[in-house]
């Protein structure tokens, strides 16, 4: 429960009531409605909002703007500079595989893995994860600056936000290297060509139609739920916290339910190419228009049955 407190200048209302005693009131009335919500068993917390001035709530919103924008943009710049190691001009590198280091290394297919390929293959997996994650991550980044603002004495809340988005990443690597270990078991089992691309119609048929469905269950609703609306993630599990292992365990929360909401999609990458631009450009708006538009449950809904009847088709050739 948040309740915006009046400022204390003490000035009468137009009621005769001076503002520390609206506060007085106020903080009365939301501590009996709390009483009564923590009576029937539901957690809730009051929370004293601070005024702020608009000047610097909006250099702290160019600030985070622009952090993101900066980490965006190194994680595509990266990802794209692999894409282009990896085409290789066009040449057929049947019989070899790409390691996605940017330098032009390739083995031969038939080479178990070695640590060195694991380490590059994870770190494209974790940048790809981050330039996917960073643009629908944003508004919870924001919200979480801003309430850090508002709340407490902090000069600064750059710091909290910091580990919080640290916890929501630390999140994704985790996703990461569980993808690393999918994308080897594919590769050793022929399912990826030297591209990185599906080989079987039978198993990219097969994830289309899984990731479609996921878009139709109730765990997919309870995670996008979550994603959907930052400040009321914020009011349900205790809000803003101040110190660095309160904030990166609220990221680490929020970053769980944001894979909870995503990880089928991604699975897709498996079957379309997973170092595809223009795949993960798909992937990547379909996502952030699930969870920042209005309409968003609509959106996954579509997105779920576009994918099973892809699925159905891609089956139907892979059996013909």
């Amino acid at each position: 429960m948040w309740f915006q407190m009046a400022s204390e200048d003490h000035r009468p209302s137009s009621g005769g009531r001076s503002a520390s005693q609206i506060d007085r009131d106020a903080q009365h009335i939301a501590t009996s409605i709390a009483q009564k919500l923590q009576e029937a068993r539901l957690r809730c917390e009051i929370v004293n909002l601070l005024p702020v001035e608009a000047a610097v709530l909006r250099r702290d919103r160019i600030v985070v703007i622009l952090a993101l924008t900066l980490l965006t943009t190194l994680a595509w710049s990266y990802m794209l500079w692999l894409s282009a190691d990896m085409a290789m001009g066009g040449m057929n590198m049947s019989g070899f595989r790409m390691i996605p280091s940017g330098m032009g290394l390739m083995i031969p297919a038939e080479q178990p893995w070695q640590g060195m390929e694991f380490v590059f293959v994870f770190a494209m997996w974790t940048v790809m994860m981050i330039g996917m994650m960073t643009p629908s991550a944003a508004p919870m980044v924001l919200m979480y600056a801003r309430i850090g603002r508002q709340t407490g004495p902090h000069d600064t809340p750059f710091a909290a936000t910091v580990w919080f988005a640290s916890g929501y990443f630390l999140i994704w690597a985790s996703f990461a290297l569980l993808a690393t270990l999918v994308h080897w078991a594919f590769e050793r089992t022929a399912l990826l060509d030297y591209t990185m691309t599906g080989t079987s119609n039978v198993v990219g048929g097969l994830l289309l139609v899984a990731a479609g469905s996921y878009q139709w269950t109730r765990v997919k609703d309870l995670c996008l739920a979550q994603c959907q609306k930052p400040f009321a993630f914020l009011m349900t599990h205790g809000g803003f916290r101040g110190d660095a292992p309160g904030s990166l365990m609220l990221g680490l929360r929020h970053g769980a339910y944001c894979v909870g909401c995503c990880w089928a999609l991604m699975s897709v990458l498996l079957m379309a190419g997973v170092m595809s631009p223009l795949w993960i450009a798909v992937l990547a708006l379909l996502i952030l228009l699930e969870k920042v538009t209005p309409f968003g449950r609509r959106i996954a809904s579509l997105a779920g049955m576009v994918l099973i009847a892809a699925g159905a088709w891609t089956l139907s050739v892979g059996m013909s």
